[in-house]
C-alpha cells in the first residue's frame, strides 16, 4: 500500500507546499507509519511529513520513541484528523469496526480539507489487502493487492474487502461478479512459470474480457488490480 500511495499521490505531494500525510489508526505498533514515512521520503520527496494518529492515548505514548520530529510524529486524533490539513490520509483496518452506514460520513470527514483518502483492509501480515481511493467524500477506485507468492486464489480478497463493499459480496451485486470473474480468470491461467506470471495473465484476461482494469503491467506485476469503483459498487457508488 505504501508503494501504491507513492505512485498514486506523488503528484499531489510533489506540488504541495507542506507535504503532510496522516496515518490514521496505526494500531498497537507504529511501524506502519515509520515504514510509510521511509517509503515516501525515498520515492517522492525527502521532506514529506507523516503524522500517525490514534484515539488511544496509550498507543500514542508508546509510539513516541519512534518519532523523529518534525518529519515523523504521533498524536491523538480520529476522523477529525486532529485539526490537520493533510495531502493524503491513510486509514487501514479502521472502518471495519464501524457500521456500513457510518462509512460515507467518515469518508466525507477525512477528506473535508481536500485530502486524498486511501481506506482499506488487510490481513494480519499485510499480504492480502484491498482499498478504495476517496476524494471529496466520493470513492473513485478499488484496488485488490496481494503478495503474489502467498496468493492461493483471488477468493481470499472477499474477506478483506473494505467496509463499504464487504456486505455486498453476494450474488447479484457488482463486487461479487468482479471477484467471480477474477477467480475464473485465475483458474484458467494456471502456469508453471510462477504466481507473478499467472497474476499478469489473469489481469490481462480480465481486461480482454471487457473489465475496465486500470494502470498497466508495471502495477499488475506488483500484485495489484485496480478498477473504477462503479465496477464494484454499481449504482451504490458514493452511498455505502
Amino acid at each position: 500500500m505504501d508503494n501504491f500511495i507513492a505512485y498514486r499521490c506523488a503528484a499531489a505531494l510533489t506540488a504541495a507546499d507542506a507535504p503532510l500525510v496522516v496515518d490514521l489508526g496505526y494500531g498497537a505498533s507504529p511501524v506502519t507509519a515509520v515504514e510509510l514515512r521511509d517509503r515516501l521520503a525515498t520515492a517522492v520527496r525527502p521532506d514529506v511529513t507523516v503524522i500517525g494518529l490514534e484515539i488511544d492515548p496509550v498507543r500514542v505514548a508508546a509510539a513516541q520513541p519512534y518519532a523523529a520530529p518534525p518529519l515523523l510524529q504521533f498524536r491523538r486524533g480520529g476522523f477529525e484528523l486532529a485539526g490537520l490539513s493533510p495531502v493524503v490520509v491513510r486509514a487501514f483496518n479502521v472502518l471495519r469496526q464501524y457500521a456500513e452506514e457510518d462509512v460515507a460520513a467518515a469518508w466525507r470527514q477525512m477528506t473535508a480539507t481536500g485530502a486524498v483518502l486511501v481506506e482499506g483492509t488487510c490481513d494480519e501480515l499485510g499480504r492480502i489487502a484491498t482499498w478504495v481511493v476517496v476524494e471529496a467524500g466520493v470513492p473513485a477506485t478499488l484496488t485488490l493487492s496481494a503478495r503474489l507468492p502467498v496468493l492461493e486464489h483471488p477468493a481470499v480478497f472477499a474477506e478483506r474487502l473494505p467496509k463499504a463493499l464487504i456486505h455486498h459480496n453476494v450474488p447479484g451485486h457488482p463486487v461479487h461478479e468482479l471477484l467471480r470473474a477474477l477467480g475464473r480468470a485465475w483458474e484458467t491461467e494456471a502456469t508453471p512459470f510462477g504466481p507473478r506470471q499467472r497474476w499478469l495473465a489473469t489481469v490481462r484476461r480480465m481486461r480482454t474480457a471487457g473489465w475496465p482494469v486500470l494502470d498497466g503491467p508495471a502495477r499488475w506485476r506488483l500484485g495489484e488490480l485496480t478498477v473504477p469503483i462503479d465496477v464494484a459498487l454499481g449504482s451504490a457508488a458514493g452511498r455505502p
